[in-house]
């Protein structure tokens, strides 16, 4: 049985060089009748572990180190005994929400998490924040893209521990190469495809954002 997923939208803040704004994140929830994988618990934990039940949550994968990402990442993952696994690039930004400590598990590019009979693939996609890495499951058709490519462009990098070229570089060499009918899930947003969004990248890279 291949893995089916699921989404739910869950609502706070994110803070960042000293600004504070409301976000809506979107949860995703891989796996089958049994078990999952969580990507970006974000903001209400409860309402994540509702949405799972009964089944095992083989691990919290996190996109990145940003705090509406993470900071409720730890009480989702000790609700429902699940490691929690970062790209260790984020670890400055880890470290911002819980201090002098790491993350259980290190995720690395080429990493594979295997969940009912679908592999997802760690795509290390720096740019929005140094650690950031997409999903890449070829079964599903699917890319979980975080905050690194969104439904109109690249995620967003006028703060901290962002740059433009280099998130533009990651997009460019890693997920605009994925076949033009892969489904975008983002961090945040509406979903795309590759093919609707790579005719735009002279666009993006015109405007600078």
């Amino acid at each position: 049985m291949t893995a089916t997923v699921e989404n739910l939208v869950t609502s706070g803040t994110f803070s960042l060089d000293g600004g504070t704004w409301d976000v809506d994140n979107n949860v995703w929830i891989i796996g089958n009748d049994t078990e999952v994988f969580v990507i970006d618990p974000a903001h209400d934990p409860q309402a994540i572990a509702d949405a799972v039940g009964s089944r095992t949550v083989k691990a919290v994968l996190l996109t990145h180190g940003h705090d509406d990402h993470i900071r409720h990442a730890r009480d989702f993952a000790n609700l429902v005994n699940a490691p929690v696994y970062l790209n260790p690039d984020d670890q400055i930004l880890w470290e911002a929400v819980f201090p002098d400590t790491e993350p259980d598990a290190q995720i690395t590019d080429g990493d594979v998490f295997e969940i009912a009979g679908t592999e997802l693939v760690a795509l290390h996609t720096p740019g929005h924040s140094p650690g950031s890495t997409c999903f890449y499951a070829e079964s599903l058709d699917t890319l979980f893209s975080g905050d690194t490519l969104f439904n109109g462009g690249p995620g967003a990098t006028g703060r901290s521990y962002s740059d433009f070229d280099t998130i533009i570089e990651s997009i460019r060499k890693r997920l605009l190469t994925l076949p033009n009918d892969t489904v975008v899930l983002t961090g945040h947003g509406e979903a795309t495809t590759i093919g609707g969004e790579k005719p735009h990248l002279a666009d993006w890279i015109a405007r600078g954002h």
